[in-house]
């Protein structure tokens, strides 16, 4: 049964900030884990400009109830430069998803996003343990997945994105934490145990496929990072060939739950 939001003096408030924001769902299913663990806090979606961006973070630093932010799309590469420390995910995919508060004041980042995929796949029952992946597209939170694939131990990660830029500036930062297991790749899944879509393709009617699907086989396994629709045409392609999948509604249940334990602080962020 779900349990009443508490709101009173002593709440927390954790803002998820993006532009544009209302396409967020987290502030309902966060807060609501926050109440079902008789934390008393709330998640509170915030429409922010980037060109405010830093006089919010500013303002934001000096509200004492706001202890944690979670950080959506076009801030999450910005706000990496606001905190004091960030994990070794987050430095590779230069970009955080979540700032938390330490004593000092300072804030502390890190990049959930790969965490919450593959915890996803993992539910599913694929592990990427010593086998080959390949990943489209390298944007925030697509290198902070391919940090995870290679931190699981995949053997090999191939990445494809339309920005050639970006994505070899990922693979020259991914070399650098895992030498000799990243290369890039083509839409070409052949030859790929797992095959993951970091991209927003699919979300539109009429995108393009981020694979070429006419050449997946039923061994392999594909996720995708799209939400709406809740079975995007990727992963409907995928079945349709046999493959065990994972669609974005997956994921963003995973780590509803991390991040939530991440801001209650009854999880902490690994730094190095």
């Amino acid at each position: 049964m779900s349990q009443l939001l508490r709101i009173d003096g002593e709440t927390a408030i954790f803002p998820i900030i993006g532009h544009p924001i209302g396409q967020v769902k987290s502030p309902t299913s966060l807060s609501q884990i926050m109440a079902e663990r008789g934390y008393n806090g709330m998640v509170v979606p915030m429409h922010v400009l980037p060109a405010d961006l830093p006089d919010w973070l500013e303002q934001a630093g000096k509200v004492r109830n706001c202890p944690g932010i979670v950080v959506t799309v076009p801030h999450k590469g910005p706000c990496l430069d606001f905190c004091a420390r960030v994990t070794a995910r987050a430095r590779a995919a230069e970009a955080v998803n979540i700032m938390i508060r330490d004593h000092q004041g300072d804030w502390i980042g890190d990049a959930t996003d790969g965490q919450g995929h593959m915890d996803g796949v993992r539910a599913e029952g694929f592990d990427v343990s010593g086998k080959p992946a390949l990943l489209v597209g390298t944007g925030g939170a697509g290198a902070a997945i391919a940090y995870e694939i290679l931190a699981r131990g995949a053997s090999e990660l191939a990445l494809h994105d339309i920005d050639t830029a970006r994505r070899d500036a990922l693979v020259a930062r991914l070399d650098a934490a895992f030498p000799g297991r990243v290369r890039i790749s083509d839409t070409d899944p052949r030859g790929f145990a797992l095959v993951a879509n970091a991209t927003p393709l699919g979300m539109r009617e009429g995108d393009p496929l981020p694979v070429r699907t006419e050449l997946l086989t039923p061994d392999q396994f594909v996720s995708d990072v799209v939400t709406r629709p809740a079975i995007p045409p990727l992963i409907a392609q995928a079945r349709a060939r046999g493959c065990a999948t994972m669609p974005g509604s997956a994921m963003f249940e995973a780590q509803a739950v991390l991040l939530a334990e991440l801001l209650m602080g009854s999880r902490k962020i690994a730094l190095d």
